[in-house]
């Protein structure tokens, strides 16, 4: 892995997982942590998503999973469930 990429940890992602969307027909999606980890890099560095580093996947699915969510609500879940303190009063 390169340095300066973005991961969700463990106790980032079990926040957040209970968020994404479950039970949804059609294809299998693509490794969520992966695309949610390149979304917030994405965010984070402010460069178009057709820069965003091949470790996350096609920069087209990644800005296709931030589209479609956030024209779904689904972000506002998410980034709450990670700025929330966590039992230990940490906050991530």
């Amino acid at each position: 892995m390169r340095a300066g990429l973005f991961w969700l940890n463990d106790r980032q992602w079990a926040r957040i997982e209970p968020h994404l969307p479950r039970g949804l027909t059609g294809p299998d999606r693509d490794d969520d942590r992966r695309i949610v980890s390149g979304i917030i890099h994405m965010l984070q560095s402010g460069a178009r998503w057709r820069d965003c580093p091949r470790e996350y996947g096609p920069y087209t699915t990644i800005y296709n999973r931030f589209n479609r969510w956030a024209k779904r609500g689904r972000w506002c879940a998410i980034f709450e469930a990670l700025a929330k303190p966590g039992e230990d009063g940490v906050v991530l």
